[in-house]
């Protein structure tokens, strides 16, 4: 592993007046917290931060800052920055050891084409990062997880996994990494029956059972208007034809 140094000086001032002169140089206040004794609180430049963590491992590098001609390894853990210029404000480290382990969060990376989702079924990733327990130097870029024997369904949980050589995975609960969700099916629309008298109501297709002049259509109703055909039994007489209209009273 390849030794990125990062250098820092001490602040004195605290609070928000000395930060803000401090930044004003075009530095930014930061406190390094390691496992005993009072946080230190430094000063130091924000490109050369960001330039130092330019590496495959990103807030997993493993920085050595050197501070009035001492050196102590540490990670990057926490930072603010401005809401509106998206600059960088202030900066966390966590001072560590190496040959003492620590916890960090490692991305997940997805490796395969599920089987599912040839069959209409879709990928989703539920956890993004894993928290890991291993030396600094032992920190893994990432954790490829294999998705490709999914079917719809089924799901990956962090227990299903093999941790990276040299580390463990930390986890209260057996959390799923990655699962193959149910296609939603689509809503079949049925098609209202024909009521009869009602506006637009759709008519019985022709020979369809029921439809007028099928076989089996027995009592069917003759069309408005229609002279029932003469010997058919129990058809009902055509309406008498209205004369003159209402009288007036």
């Amino acid at each position: 592993m390849d030794k990125v140094v990062l250098t820092a000086e001490q602040r004195a001032g605290r609070g928000k007046g000395p930060a803000r002169r401090l930044r004003q140089q075009g530095l930014i206040p930061a406190v390094v917290y390691g496992r005993k004794g009072e946080p230190k609180h430094l000063a130091l430049d924000p490109a050369a931060l960001l330039k130092a963590i330019e590496t495959p491992h990103k807030f997993n590098t493993l920085l050595t800052l050197k501070v009035d001609g001492g050196e102590n390894f540490v990670l990057f853990k926490d930072y603010q920055v401005d809401p509106v210029t998206r600059r960088l404000l202030h900066a966390d480290f966590l001072e560590v050891k190496l040959d003492e382990p620590v916890k960090v969060e490692v991305p997940v990376s997805i490796v395969g084409k599920a089987v599912g989702t040839a069959e209409g079924g879709i990928l989703s990733v539920a956890t993004h990062d894993i928290v890991v327990k291993a030396l600094p130097t032992k920190i893994p870029l990432k954790i490829e997880v294999d998705v490709t024997e999914l079917k719809i369904g089924a799901s990956i949980h962090i227990s299903e996994l093999k941790a990276p050589e040299g580390c463990a995975f930390v986890y209260q609960a057996d959390i799923v990494i990655a699962f193959v969700a149910i296609p939603e099916k689509e809503e079949v629309v049925a098609v209202a029956a024909a009521v009869p008298g009602a506006e637009g109501a759709a008519a019985p297709a022709a020979g369809a059972p029921g439809a007028p002049g099928a076989p089996g259509a027995a009592g069917a109703a003759p069309a408005a208007g229609a002279t029932p055909a003469a010997g058919a039994k129990g058809a009902a007489p055509a309406a008498p034809a209205a004369k003159g209209g209402e009288k007036k009273k």
